[in-house]
């Protein structure tokens, strides 16, 4: 098949519309997770973490944090794993590689070296679960030492090697604490067994599907060089991989709003697709120290239509209730009507937490 042609304005729509960041709006977090493909989970919360702000810039002043909980505690539709919620439609397709793929050298000789550790995991979930962490001692024989992830504490190593391994799952939370149990009693027990080659190949239409446009073989995207179609962009020597559907629906165009991003959101991940696509590069300045920040510690983009034209360095003030708002910063000169609609689009954020908002 010929190589699409994609214009700069088409190739933008087609990776916001993909994000759920055009005018339409989702109705729930499962519509969300099911087009994202998962919801990253991050503590930072200067305005709220990472989880929650993902949620309400795509479905706004409707969501509430108990629906995530619903969804994957009370209603099993999405899934905890590898610090993102994801959506249960994606599990068959995640299962074979969970099982049959050997971990890093080192982590299988550690569970190797630990088999009576493992065993005893095993054994007390079955007994008791689902548990907190906190809750399963450390019998570990071999130990790792500490590192920037993991204190002395083995558990919660052996519950993350258990959990890629597709033996053990997480079943819900308490804030921050995570509950675990055999995966045989959280995952449903009906689902659909997937060849290795298909699940790849599944896993691979979704991850385009989620994208819009994507950079094949590339860590972030999960696309293969055979996946969806070949195009190339306007002004770009790269080759990209587009979804089929997005280049049909590309005459349905809903229009934008502005929306304002997690740092940790998935849009803003493969930092090289942000230049060839939107012209923005991006840079987190949260591990910057503070006199080399431009933007603000955890500063927000802000995306007003198909341009990143933006950022939002803003906190929220829990002790005096307000959303404090140090900068706006134009990456591009705006004109009345977008300062008009992203003042309006903090207002409604400050709604949404509860709070006034200070500094607009």
């Amino acid at each position: 098949m010929d190589v699409h042609r994609l214009t700069v304005d088409e190739a933008r729509r087609i990776v916001v519309r993909a994000a759920l960041l055009d005018a339409y709006r989702p109705g729930d977090v499962v519509e969300v997770a099911e087009q994202l493909g998962y919801v990253k989970i991050d503590p930072t919360a200067v305005i709220v973490p990472c989880e929650h702000t993902v949620l309400w810039s795509r479905i706004g002043e409707a969501y509430e944090p108990g629906h995530l909980t619903k969804a994957v505690e009370t209603d099993r539709m999405l899934f905890e794993f590898d610090g993102a919620f994801r959506p249960m439609s994606l599990l068959p397709a995640m299962l074979p590689g969970m099982r049959e793929n050997p971990l890093r050298a080192s982590a299988e000789e550690w569970l190797a070296a630990n088999t009576r550790f493992r065993r005893e995991v095993l054994a007390r979930l079955r007994a008791e679960g689902p548990l907190l962490g906190t809750k399963i001692p450390d019998t570990a024989e071999v130990r790792v030492a500490p590192d920037g992830w993991y204190g002395a504490n083995q558990t919660p190593i052996m519950l993350e090697l258990l959990a890629r391994k597709g033996e053990i799952a997480i079943v819900g939370r308490e804030g921050r604490h995570r509950r675990w149990d055999l995966a045989e009693r959280v995952y449903p027990c009906d689902l659909p067994e997937l060849a290795r080659d298909d699940a790849e190949e599944a896993l691979e239409r979704r991850s385009l599907q989620t994208a819009g446009l994507a950079r094949p073989n590339h860590h972030w995207s999960g696309v293969g060089k055979n996946t969806g179609d070949g195009a190339v962009v306007e002004g770009s020597r790269m080759r990209f991989r587009v979804d089929p559907e997005a280049i049909a629906a590309l005459d349905d165009d809903p229009g934008g709003r502005v929306a304002f991003l997690n740092p940790y959101d998935s849009l803003l991940f493969d930092r090289r697709r942000l230049e060839e696509v939107f012209g923005f590069t991006y840079v987190l300045e949260q591990f910057k120290p503070k006199s080399q920040r431009r933007y603000g510690y955890f500063a927000h983009p802000i995306l007003i239509g198909n341009r990143f034209a933006g950022m939002l360095d803003a906190e929220l003030d829990r002790e005096n209730d307000v959303l404090r708002v140090n900068a706006i910063h134009e990456l591009m000169r705006w004109d009345e009507e977008e300062h008009d609609m992203v003042r309006a689009e903090i207002d409604e954020l400050a709604q949404w937490l509860g709070v006034a908002a200070a500094g607009v």
